[in-house]
């Protein structure tokens, strides 16, 4: 693994090219301690062979893996048995991944996984879905996987964990800590550490920028049985991810969203050339027939502990409920609705979506 690392680490060669070499050279490290014309033989051609002598001067592969120990970064090999098996079946597989978790890696890619993406820049409305897509995949046994940026794709990180399941956060950049972006979810990574994966493509050194993200989205698409688009503006890097999850036969969805929104123009754009709608989480599984795994309302079905409790839980659904509306359906006291709410959010019943705005989950 050391020297499949430490090809890792130049520059221009790809999963292609790393394939070449590795289909050549029979390993590795035959291929790491090869002259230059057997490199220019292999397939890679002239300029990366040149560059391969160049860079591995300037690369110790023990002291990379010490880097790596240190970080607590472990490595999975394209041909590992537990490498995820829907990646290794697109073309530009990586030859290597690298994880963060507290989990054994067999453990991380054990159950279907499918993909949440979204706008940056998301609504009250895109906030919401994206929370309960999230934690009702997760009640129905899947493993959500996005790219922990801000807005729906952490929104959709949150819901999973809060449900007490696994989420994988595909990043743009390499795991060690300086480079986990962005630095405000840094919190939220520590969180997806202990309860699924951070992974990545990319060796140490690599910072987190615009133009590593069409490689990450690659990843979260090759990982996944399917992906959820949940608001994406006319540009919208999700787009991307889903014509890549289109690319590799995978499943398409996406929510459907008031036609006056910027942020709706993609996904409704997505619908209309033949993505899946997606009004709840059971179209995505009956599509991906996935339906047996559905306990749902079992999982969900709360019973109130008090009366307070049992009022609110009525006057509250999937729309949002500021809690000045609340006070007036339920006619209780501001401090007893909120203290009521303060418990049921604890114990999962409702969600505070911001603002003061719940909901029933």
């Amino acid at each position: 693994m050391k020297f499949l690392n430490a090809l890792n680490k130049i520059q221009g060669l790809g999963p292609q090219k790393m394939k070449m070499l590795l289909d050549f050279f029979g390993s590795s490290e035959n291929a790491w301690k090869s002259d230059f014309q057997s490199l220019a033989q292999s397939g890679i051609g002239e300029t990366l062979a040149n560059k391969i002598i160049a860079k591995r001067e300037k690369i110790n592969p023990d002291e990379e893996m010490e880097k790596l120990a240190k970080e607590n970064i472990r490595m999975l090999a394209l041909d590992d048995p537990l490498y995820p098996p829907l990646l290794r079946e697109i073309s530009s597989a990586p030859s290597i991944l690298y994880i963060k978790s507290n989990l054994e890696i067999g453990e991380i890619f054990s159950s279907p996984m499918i993909a949440i993406v979204g706008s940056r820049k998301m609504t009250s409305y895109g906030k919401q879905a994206a929370y309960i897509f999230s934690k009702d995949m997760t009640i129905s046994g899947i493993t959500v996987v996005s790219g922990m940026a801000f807005g729906i794709d952490a929104e959709a990180h949150t819901g999973a964990l809060e449900a007490k399941g696994k989420t994988i956060a595909v990043l743009g950049s390499s795991l060690e800590d300086k480079n986990i972006g962005p630095r405000a979810n840094f919190n939220l990574s520590r969180k997806i550490i202990e309860n699924g994966a951070l992974v990545s493509d990319f060796p140490l050194g690599i910072q987190s920028i615009p133009g590593n993200f069409p490689a990450r989205n690659r990843l979260m698409a090759g990982l996944t049985l399917g992906t959820l688009i949940i608001e994406a503006a006319q540009e919208s890097g999700s787009l991307i991810t889903a014509n890549l999850a289109l690319e590799f036969n995978r499943e398409v969805f996406a929510v459907p969203g008031p036609i006056f929104s910027e942020n709706s123009i993609g996904t409704n754009q997505l619908l209309k050339s033949g993505a899946k709608l997606a009004s709840g989480v059971q179209d995505i599984l009956e599509e991906l027939q996935l339906e047996k795994k559905a306990k749902i309302q079992k999982a969900r079905e709360i019973i109130p502990d008090s009366p307070e409790e049992e009022i609110i839980f009525k006057n509250l659904g999937s729309e949002a409920v500021h809690i000045d509306k609340l006070v007036k359906l339920t006619k209780l006291k501001t401090s007893t609705a909120l203290s009521a709410l303060s418990m049921m959010e604890m114990k999962g019943m409702v969600k505070n979506i911001g603002g003061q705005n719940y909901i029933i989950l």
